[in-house]
């Protein structure tokens, strides 16, 4: 599988630290950003045609289904 490219690493990040602004302090523009970053990582173009793996590589192990 390929590396996970630098702009979706990076909007999963900034995802992160918005999730906890918006946990904080709860803010229109704060969950604007979040929405719109959310956006950007689930229909990244990475994605297509490899969710399970990608999703896993990107979220940890603790994603990944046991096959049977």
């Amino acid at each position: 599988m390929s590396p996970i490219p630098d702009d979706l690493a990076r909007a999963q990040e900034e995802w992160h630290t918005t999730y906890r602004q918006l946990a904080a302090r709860p803010r229109t523009a704060v969950r604007r950003r979040l929405i719109h970053l959310s956006s950007e990582v689930l229909f990244h173009l990475f994605w297509q045609g490899r969710r399970s793996a990608g999703w896993a590589a990107l979220h940890g192990a603790r994603h990944v289904r046991a096959t049977p």
